[in-house]
């Protein structure tokens, strides 16, 4: 009975991934820009944001050991 539902589930993953494969390539965010369009540079803020979550979570994980 179990070999039977991991067929069934090895079988709907393989569908699913063939599906996504097929249609991935036609499926475009947006088009390409021209030449005069400056692009937005990742500054210190993004930085600062992912220190202040590594000392949360370093934070939380000190505190859930005691």
């Amino acid at each position: 009975m179990k070999i039977n539902h991991m067929k069934k589930y090895i079988l709907s993953g393989i569908i699913a991934l063939a599906l996504f494969l097929v249609s991935a390539p036609s499926l475009f965010a947006q088009p390409g820009f021209d030449d005069d369009v400056s692009d937005a540079p990742i500054d210190g803020g993004i930085a600062l944001l992912v220190g202040a979550g590594i000392a949360f979570g370093f934070k939380k994980k000190v505190n859930e050991e005691n």
